[in-house]
């Protein structure tokens, strides 16, 4: 019998299972909320374990759309019902004796995870910066991260079931609401457009994601390659009205990651000619252009500015790059005071008293996690960055090299954008990247994998 085959017996345990819930909840006096709310949760929990496919890729195609509705609180809910449900997943098939879906990889993210949870224990033992009063936040903070781990365990599920292909076909789903809205804001004048997304550059981030799985698509479609040109320079519109200057960084790199492997003289023209125009388009624009202009006035391109001075400097010339140079001084100050530690997850801002994040995700590391922390946040990424190259040595199929290049160069260009951006904040780019990064792992020449007919 397989996981959707309910029998009747199973039907009744959970009927009898949710009556139970129910009356426990009438004789303890809970509102009526609280009863709708159970019972639409056992409705869902009942679908996604009858129709898991459909469950997953509608969850993969919602998440982008959500972000919009942060002050309500959705974003936390979905990630803590996701995360609930793989956990109901996992205790069905042990009870029914049935296989999950994992691999190696997945636990390694899944222990690493997990290992962040270490300080959370040690925050009530007064060990880092902050005492338990901060606990709350730093929990937040380790479901946010779960969420990885857990967007890459739910599309495991879908190995052997649904073709890798179909599954990037419907990610493409969780573009247009995000595209139209953009165009919406583009149309009513908005300076830095951020669609549904809470800031206009984790718009950015996931743009240039999904950059990657529409080239992907281009490259591997024998019709309608038109439709996917014109995609990608929809896309790129969008990301160069972000007016985010890290993503053109990271852009410059995607494009060398997947290039160099193939090297080409077409290839090396169209990657040359595609950076070209979205770095004139940028520039052609007010906001874009005192941009460019502002770094000839820090420290990275001027060798008369020293470091000191472009600290200075910050106090009153409204340079970003120089204002991040004196951010980044005042949290490695603090940073001093609890060097092996830090200050706890998600804390970075708390430890210096003020409103931003350290604009480096290298020094959020350092400052949350002390020595430690950094030291196990460097281990991830040499993990990740291990793994996407070795994916991408033993790609067998075009399609799959194709993917694995634009994970790989995710992977470096991330690495890249953290310099000066808070890139670990981007919890819908993450999501997706995990989702990616599962498919990729994936070995596409295997008979177990479904393919297109």
């Amino acid at each position: 019998m397989t996981i959707f085959e309910l029998n009747k017996k199973n039907i009744s345990f959970f009927l009898l299972s949710l009556l139970i819930a129910l009356g426990t909840a009438v004789w303890g006096e809970v509102t009526l909320q609280l009863l709708i709310l159970l019972i639409v949760a056992a409705a869902i929990l009942a679908f996604f374990l009858k129709e898991i496919e459909i469950s997953i890729l509608f969850l993969l195609v919602l998440r982008s759309s959500l972000d919009f509705f942060t002050q309500l609180k959705i974003p936390a809910a979905y990630g803590v019902g996701i995360e609930l449900l793989a956990i109901f997943y996992m205790v069905f098939c042990f009870i029914r004796n049935k296989s999950i879906q994992t691999d190696s990889f997945w636990w390694l993210l899944l222990g690493w995870t997990l290992f962040q949870g270490l300080w959370l224990l040690l925050m009530p033992l007064d060990a880092l910066g902050f005492d338990a009063t901060y606990l709350a936040e730093s929990v937040r903070e380790w479901l946010r991260i779960l969420i990885w781990p857990t967007a890459y365990f739910l599309v495991m599920q879908l190995k052997g079931k649904v073709s890798p292909q179909k599954i990037l076909s419907v990610l493409l789903l969780a573009l247009p609401l995000p595209i139209l809205l953009a165009l919406f804001q583009l149309k009513n004048g908005i300076v830095r457009i951020n669609s549904t997304f809470a800031h206009a550059n984790a718009f950015a981030s996931f743009l240039l994601l999904f950059m990657g799985i529409v080239w992907w698509k281009y490259k591997n479609s024998t019709r309608f390659k038109w439709l996917w040109i014109t995609l990608l320079g929809i896309i790129s519109f969008l990301l160069i009205s972000t007016k985010a200057l890290f993503v053109l960084m990271m852009l410059l790199v995607s494009l060398l990651v997947i290039i160099i492997p193939k090297l080409s003289l077409k290839s090396l023209i169209f990657g040359v000619l595609s950076f070209s125009l979205v770095i004139s388009l940028f520039a052609s624009t007010d906001y874009g252009k005192s941009r460019l202009e502002s770094i000839a006035s820090t420290p990275l391109l001027n060798p008369e500015i020293s470091i000191n001075r472009g600290i200075l400097l910050s106090e009153s010339d409204h340079n970003s790059f120089n204002w991040r140079l004196s951010h980044w001084h005042t949290v490695l100050k603090a940073w001093e005071k609890r060097p092996f530690l830090g200050y706890g997850l998600g804390l970075s801002k708390q430890s210096i008293d003020s409103k931003y994040l350290p604009h480096n995700d290298y020094i959020r590391a350092l400052i949350e996690g002390g020595i430690l922390g950094i030291f196990s946040y460097l281990v991830l990424w040499s993990l990740y960055l291990a793994q996407s190259i070795k994916v991408v040595r033993s790609s067998t199929l075009d399609s799959h090299k194709d993917l694995s290049l634009v994970v790989a160069a995710l992977v470096v260009a991330v690495l890249v954008g953290m310099v000066t951006e808070n890139i670990w904040s981007h919890t819908v780019f993450f999501f997706y990247f995990s989702v990616l990064f599962a498919i990729s792992s994936w070995d596409w020449s295997s008979p177990d994998i479904l393919m297109p007919q």
